[in-house]
């Protein structure tokens, strides 16, 4: 996608980005799209799994802040945009399979079965319309690229079979920035609320900020520390980890856009 295509998405509403994607003109990552509506993480689960990954998201509030859950088989959430089909309206999926990634296809209109169940999870897009608000400067949205996501070292509170490792994702910032950018997140905590970190992140697990697990790499200046918030792609890790059967995930950075708007989900 060109500059010159963000810009022009950037201004669209939401159900026109699902609209895209739907129909592969859009495939990348959705960072800076459809300015001012709420994105969101997706997984789904088959229904006997569904109770043990809600009560997994209940118990890690910070990186799984439920928004929606859909009724078996059901491929639309209602309460997040009228006409919105979970198979197709996200740029990119990942299919798995005894917690291996099988596939990353456009759509998942394939695979879908009719127990299925859908859970959509806040995501870091909605504050960092915010933090822009502020002229917070935020690296990948400068450079174009995907946020850049680490596993940790930090555990996640189990569930059934639901354990694993909790991701986060990282913005470089200066001093006086990241402290802005803490009293604004707190605000927002259905989309992973105040940062989980801030500083070294070997004291997290981190061992090469130049290597992210998932997205790309943004440079850490001289007069900046990393600031780490709790990811949504932390399902991902704990699937990886629990290994059930089946399951889809959205692409790391590639996410539903929802009817919704940031503004919505803040706490005053």
């Amino acid at each position: 996608m060109s500059r010159h295509e963000g810009v022009e998405l950037a201004n669209r509403a939401a159900h026109e980005v699902r609209e895209r994607a739907r129909t592969l003109r859009l495939t990348g990552p959705t960072a800076g799209l459809a300015a001012g509506f709420v994105q969101a993480n997706l997984a789904v689960l088959p229904q006997a799994l569904a109770s043990d990954f809600l009560r997994f998201c209940q118990r890690n509030p910070k990186a799984c802040p439920l928004l929606a859950v859909s009724e078996p088989g059901q491929w639309s959430l209602p309460g997040l945009g009228e006409g919105i089909d979970l198979r197709t309206d996200l740029p990119r999926y990942r299919v798995w399979a005894h917690g291996e990634l099988v596939d990353e296809p456009t759509d998942v209109v394939h695979d879908w079965r009719d127990d299925l169940v859908s859970f959509a999870i806040g995501c870091s897009f909605s504050f960092e319309e915010a933090l822009l608000a502020e002229g917070i400067e935020l690296r990948h949205v400068t450079q174009g690229s995907n946020v850049p996501m680490y596993r940790t070292q930090l555990p996640t509170q189990p569930a059934g079979p639901f354990a694993g490792p909790l991701v986060v994702s990282m913005r470089p910032l200066r001093a006086r920035d990241a402290i802005r950018a803490i009293q604004i997140t707190t605000r927002f905590p259905q989309v992973h609320g105040a940062p989980v970190h801030l500083g070294d992140p070997a004291l997290i697990g981190i061992t090469d900020l130049s290597r992210p697990d998932y997205g790309d790499a943004v440079p850490l200046h001289d007069d900046e520390i990393p600031v780490f918030w709790a990811c949504g792609v932390t399902p991902q890790s704990v699937i990886a980890a629990s290994r059930p059967a089946f399951c889809i995930t959205h692409a790391p950075g590639h996410m539903l856009v929802t009817d919704l708007k940031n503004h919505q989900l803040a706490v005053l």
